[in-house]
């Protein structure tokens, strides 16, 4: 039974689920880093929220882990670099706050248009301050989202429906999309030209990170004001700082900082900055959704092999994952054969599709082949890390997919090319069994074993004869024998199967033999 950790708070219903889901589970809320470093390796599965951080220490620790689940969006707590090396998927809760946390960003602009925080705080002291508290109206004002994806288009909704006018910006937003969520997409510059407001919702990344500086705040229009319920990181905040206090930005309302929890920041002190602790998914309602989500997630992967809303693998819905799961075991053993075929580096690996698994979730089976292909030539390569490892080592991977069938209903094609040598492998399905049915364009029709032996060959009377001879000699036993030839007395190839290990002392008399072109051991 698989086990899994809950280490932050989390609705008590999250633990009912794993347990209804056939899932093992224990609680333990507040762990030291020690502490968690102690106990992690017992478990396949860790539930967190913000408060647990995960460290490359703690995950050379966790030599069971297979799945870490954030109840929340951000996993600025998870280094997802070290888990994707060590193999272990991570993933977030992304939908379930998207709500709340798009309403605390419109609560704070509205908050920020009336200063209704400072008057609270003035007429809370005895004052009637009326004339001092003029705000504005956001009816016909222009409201710029830099990121809108799943939250930011929820805000760009509610602005709308406050008779607001919303530009977007966001390089994955597609004309398509932006025109059926009725704002208009804009470049970075434009926006911050045009807005009256500004709010981000983007993740924290190299490409955001400070995106709102200095320069960036210069060129928004005079009398500008910021929301920011994202990530701290994007906005430099003595840069925030000078530009409110020139008057150039009328004011800001932040629920997140660059250092949190922020119990100091420069900006405390301007009356004309509004400051909330991170609230953004602070609502009963967000919580409960997050903690349940996390919950069904880590089940359905550890108990059904459905990976969702990850951020280091191909997702795999509950659906996909029985249906996938022979083309896995077909594509890992197409990769790990093609990875035996080459010597070299690899600078390339195209796959093909074809058939009825072109119309089926194939991300998932790319990264199983090339998990089996690296594997042969590098150690600590994986499903999750395989897509990572190549593209460090600059390896060209390309994917193609057709729906026409040619003499099976469904083939997975890998070609590999390693120091100008291009290799390849095929492999199709006889019911939910893998078969390899061609080896660098050759056919054949072979059920792989845990040992095979390839050998390629001119196709010449008396092969067959002296190949079971010298097996025979060395007592290796043949537990299958497939033959594969393109033309007749042309080039041929035989895969066996063998009980006994084939040393290299052998290979070297198997490869002697006349008419012997190459043999190889393969191993599954």
């Amino acid at each position: 039974m698989p086990k899994v950790l809950i280490s932050d708070d989390l609705s008590p219903r999250a633990a009912e689920i794993f347990r209804e889901r056939g899932v093992d589970v224990d609680v333990k809320v507040g762990l030291k880093p020690d502490q968690l470093k102690g106990i992690i390796g017992d478990y396949d599965g860790l539930a967190i929220r913000s408060a647990t951080k995960v460290t490359k220490d703690i995950l050379e620790s966790a030599i069971n882990l297979k799945v870490i689940g954030r109840a929340g969006i951000g996993v600025d707590n998870v280094d997802i670099p070290a888990a994707t090396a060590k193999g272990v998927i991570v993933m977030n809760t992304p939908f379930g706050n998207s709500i709340t946390t798009a309403e605390h960003a419109i609560a704070m602009l509205l908050s920020l248009a009336r200063d209704i925080p400072q008057a609270t705080t003035s007429t809370r002291a005895g004052k009637w301050e009326k004339s001092r508290f003029m705000g504005i109206e956001v009816t016909g004002k222009t409201l710029g989202i830099i990121g809108c994806g799943n939250i930011g288009s929820i805000v760009a909704d509610r602005a709308l429906g406050l008779k607001m006018k919303v530009v977007a910006f966001d390089p994955f937003l597609t004309e398509e999309r932006a025109k059926a969520l009725g704002v208009e997409k804009v470049d970075l510059d434009e926006l911050l030209g045009r807005a009256d407001f500004i709010t981000l919702h983007t993740p924290l990344t190299d490409q955001t990170r400070n995106i709102l500086d200095k320069v960036a705040l210069a060129k928004c229009k005079a009398g500008v004001r910021i929301v920011n319920c994202a990530r701290g990181g994007l906005i430099v905040e003595d840069d925030l700082k000078a530009a409110v206090e020139s008057g150039h930005v009328a004011g800001a309302a932040l629920d997140v900082f660059a250092v949190e929890p922020a119990k100091d920041s420069p900006l405390f002190a301007l009356e004309q900055v509004i400051c909330t602790p991170h609230l953004g998914a602070s609502t009963t309602e967000a919580q409960e959704n997050v903690a349940l989500q996390v919950a069904e997630q880590l089940s359905d992967f550890l108990v059904g092999g459905a990976v969702g809303n990850a951020l280091n693998m191909p997702s795999l819905s509950a659906e996909d994952a029985p249906r996938l799961r022979p083309y896995l075991k077909l594509a890992e053993q197409a990769g790990s054969f093609a990875g035996q075929l080459i010597e070299g580096s690899v600078s390339s690996i195209s796959i093909a599709y074809e058939g009825d698994v072109a119309g089926l979730n194939t991300r998932p089976l790319t990264a199983v082949i090339l998990k089996g292909l690296l594997g042969r030539q590098m150690d600590s390569v994986n499903m999750v890390n395989a897509p990572v490892v190549a593209k460090e080592r600059n390896i060209k991977v390309s994917e193609s997919r057709s729906d026409q069938v040619s003499d099976y209903q469904t083939v997975v094609r890998v070609t590999v090319e390693a120091d100008g040598i291009t290799r390849s492998v095929a492999g199709t399905l006889f019911g939910d069994k893998p078969r390899i049915v061609s080896v660098d364009g050759l056919p054949t029709e072979a059920e792989l074993t845990p040992q095979m032996l390839l050998v390629r060959n001119q196709d010449k009377p008396g092969f067959i004869g002296n190949l079971g001879r010298a097996l025979g000699d060395a007592q290796i036993n043949i537990a299958s024998f497939y033959n594969g030839r393109a033309t007749a007395a042309g080039q041929a190839i035989c895969l066996v199967g063998v009980d006994e290990h084939i040393d290299e002392s052998i290979l070297r008399k198997i490869g002697a033999l006349p008419n012997v072109v190459q043999a190889k051991l393969l191993t599954f």
